[in-house]
């Protein structure tokens, strides 16, 4: 009997276990890839308030404090208290810096003085009596202090607790923390290696509560811990349920046997009332349960790893409509894909309390297989909290439940069934910018829908603002927040403000949810889809309909369809036609017709009038931004039109962006022909002709003295030689020049207004 090779049996039930969740990818081929944000706006200052400290950085904590007005930032060495209208007006400011002798110790460590043995706040909570829990690295030595905000000052107090457990000694390692009333909840790292990860609770008022996790690879597994929410499951609870305490980390998986380590998604929870068992599992987790948590990729042969989580519940619903928004990027970094994936909190909730669970199996003597566990599970429910049903036994806590529960736990804390995301496939994939972070929130629209608008921190510094509706993904823009390619940190938002709060390395950036200006006319804005913004017809202007009391808005997210007025034969969304702008070039020159496209999604054609659509050829080159045309001759003159097309759920819609009229003139070599003429009027002129008399007073001056020390030799008998002797013609043989144009048009932006442009001038245009 030939019995199969050892490494090819280990691969072919890798693969078997593996390809379970491939027939939910099927859905998948009708998904979008690649999808394109239909407006990418480039760093500005106007995108946005800034704050940054000189010297400072690392600014990726951050608390509001809508009660107070605050956005409390904790960044390297220092906590900032900034108005939350406007971050960067700073409100007061404590410092929190490591001794000399901290500092030491950490370098005697191996560490950097400069970098790793600072302070950098990691943890900032609210309490319930006002006060904040602030937590840092302190140089490699984590601890914690009680922070107040009395009469516009920040003050922490003296007295300083052991942070281990509580905030991570890596300044630059993932953690995360809650807290639920005066107990904290954080996920991080024992030890100074890093090499202990756990899951604690530590409470403010008492010591006896502290309960943590295991310290077994069964457990936990090189961690990477992402975010921790609570769970209210015991409002309204038919079973007298528990709160839960929910964890989203990435580990090394243990259920593969794999050449290389194989990274899993994972979603862990505990029970808010565990107080650990009275011998086994003493002052550990009775409820710690852990299933994967998938987010399926069509081209991915590994599973996607989870980067950051938003917890989204309706506050006129109970917690079962809960759902968790999930970022994930790909374990390689070839395919350059970003998803995002939705999750409903009782899916999550149904797999640790109905599914089945995984139990090591020793094979060959040495091999450790996880397989479903298929016998008998003991009652209490292994990992349940305590509810109405364990009561009637006489477990009111978890001191009380049996070993044979608590045994049960400890070694198999997995989950046999993953979890798998709203629809079984991800809400947006996306090539371009890792994504790093996700915020969400729900906008009412004109149309009295609720719908969920996404941002999304990438790691070149930029936010993608995407909405779902109708099963179908639109990105409405990504904004560049940072100069440089920051990547995201932490993202905030605030619905008293309206405002998006992002942090990076260099500083915080305060950005409004609402961008409906970048909209300058009723197509642009309907188009744009943005749930915030409607087009006013009284104002002709896009608006968001917060700020507007009219009635007459225009606004069409699920279609993008652009309105009529009803029983009138005019159409509300219209693009009166850019005027004409004189363009001239000299015969054999080149000529340049810029036009930008007013959106990413649309698309330009141009037109020539008596001519028709004209197509590329040698001679006319189509470009992003506009019609180049080489070697110009008196048969190219005319007027050009160019046209923007975009296409919507609707329908598609043309708009004229800019129209040229081409005049080809005599006068390349230099003889005949218009030439160009210099302009003299206007400030700007007068102002060159005050620098250059500047100048030319500053040169001779210069020359004066040079000639009185000596330098250089008085011009008696010798002449010639000079510079003006060269007789160079100054007109070129392709000189051009173009005249202002209208402000809209310079930006290749659509015309929503027949205000009449300035009268055009024949210029000329350079080669």
């Amino acid at each position: 009997m030939m019995t199969t090779p050892r490494p090819l049996l280990l691969l072919a039930l890798l693969c078997v276990a593996w390809l379970r969740p491939l027939p939910l990818t099927a859905a998948l081929e009708d998904a979008p890839l690649d999808l394109d944000s239909r407006k990418t706006v480039p760093y500005h200052s106007a995108n946005g308030h800034l704050f940054h400290e000189d010297g400072v950085t690392n600014y990726s904590t951050m608390l509001l404090r809508e009660d107070l007005g605050l956005l409390l930032v904790g960044a390297r060495e220092a906590v900032y208290a900034l108005d939350l209208r406007d971050i960067s007006n700073k409100k007061a400011e404590v410092s929190w810096e490591v001794t000399s002798q901290q500092q030491e110790d950490c370098q005697n460590k191996g560490k950097n003085p400069q970098v790793d043995c600072k302070n950098y706040i990691r943890t900032l909570h609210s309490m319930e009596d006002g006060r904040m829990y602030v937590c840092g690295t302190n140089a490699f030595d984590p601890a914690c202090r009680y922070m107040s905000y009395t009469d516009g000052t920040l003050a922490l107090e003296d007295k300083e607790e052991d942070g281990k457990g509580k905030c991570p000694f890596d300044p630059f390692q993932r953690y995360s923390s809650i807290m639920v009333g005066d107990d904290l909840y954080s996920a991080t790292s024992m030890n100074f290696l890093g090499s202990e990860p756990v899951v604690m609770r530590s409470s403010a008022a008492s010591a006896v509560s502290s309960v943590r996790t295991d310290f077994k690879s069964s457990w936990l597994n090189e961690p990477t811990f992402i975010s921790m929410s609570q769970m209210p499951e015991s409002d309204a609870s038919e079973a007298g349920d528990d709160d839960k305490v929910y964890l989203f980390f990435s580990e090394t998986a243990v259920e593969y046997d794999f050449y290389n380590k194989l990274l899993v998604s994972r979603v862990a929870r505990v029970c808010k009332g565990d107080l650990g068992g009275q011998r086994t599992l003493q002052k550990k987790w009775t409820s710690f349960l852990k299933a994967r948590l998938d987010c399926p990729v069509l081209e991915s042969q590994l599973p996607y790893i989870i980067q950051d989580t938003f917890l989204w519940c309706d506050p006129l619903l109970n917690w079962k409509h809960c759902m968790f928004y999930a970022v994930f990027t790909p374990q390689s970094d070839s395919s350059g894909l970003s998803a995002v994936c939705a999750y409903n909190v009782l899916d999550i909730s149904k797999v640790f309390s109905e599914g089945k669970y995984k139990t090591p199996v020793t094979v060959e003597t040495s091999f450790v297989k996880w397989v479903m566990y298929s016998k008998d599970v003991p009652s209490p429910r292994p990992g349940a909290c305590i509810d109405a049903e364990a009561r009637k036994q006489g477990i009111n806590q978890t001191l009380d439940l049996p070993d044979r529960t608590l045994q049960f736990i400890r070694d198999r804390p997995l989950m046999d069934q993953a979890v798998q995301p709203i629809g079984e496939k991800p809400l947006l994939v996306r090539r371009g910018a890792t994504f790093t972070r996700i915020i969400v929130d729900q906008v009412q629209a004109a149309d009295e829908d609720e719908y969920h608008v996404m941002f999304i921190g990438t790691e070149r510094g930029t936010v993608v603002k995407a909405v779902n509706f109708a099963d179908e993904m639109f990105i409405v823009e990504e904004v560049k927040l940072f100069q440089t390619d920051e990547p995201i940190k932490v993202l905030r938002f605030s619905e008293a403000t309206g405002h998006l709060y992002a942090g990076s390395e260099f500083g915080v950036v305060q950005m409004p949810l609402a961008s409906c200006g970048r909209s300058a006319s009723c197509v642009d804005c309907v188009l744009a889809r943005d749930p915030y913004c409607g087009w006013d017809k009284t104002t002709a202007q896009c608006v968001a309909l917060t700020d507007s009391q009219s009635s007459e808005l225009l606004q069409s997210v699920k279609q993008g369809k652009c309105l009529c007025v009803p029983r009138v034969w005019t159409v509300i969304c219209k693009f009166y036609p850019a005027l004409p702008l004189d363009w001239s070039v000299w015969h054999d020159g080149n000529a340049k017709l810029r036009c930008v496209p007013p959106s990413n999604l649309a698309v330009t054609r141009w037109q020539r009038a008596d001519h028709g659509a004209l197509t590329p050829s040698s001679r006319l080159q189509f470009l992003r931004d506009g019609l180049l045309i080489l070697n110009a001759t008196a048969a190219d003159q005319g007027l050009y039109r160019c046209l923007s097309e975009e296409r919507s759920s609707a329908g598609r819609y043309t708009t004229t962006v800019a129209q040229y009229r081409l005049l080809v003139t005599a006068g390349g070599d230099g003889r005949s022909g218009l030439l160009p003429q210099a302009r003299t009027d206007g400030p700007s002129v007068a102002g060159l002709q005050a620098a250059v008399a500047i100048l030319v007073i500053l040169l001779a001056a210069l020359l004066v003295w040079n000639f009185y020390k000596g330098h250089l030799p008085l011009p008696l008998s010798r002449r010639g030689g000079g510079g003006g002797e060269d007789d160079q013609g100054t007109t070129g043989d392709q000189g051009a020049t173009r005249r202002q144009e209208p402000e809209g048009q310079q930006q290749g932006a659509l015309v929503g207004s027949a205000a009449a442009a300035p009268e055009s001038k024949p210029l000329m245009m350079a080669s």
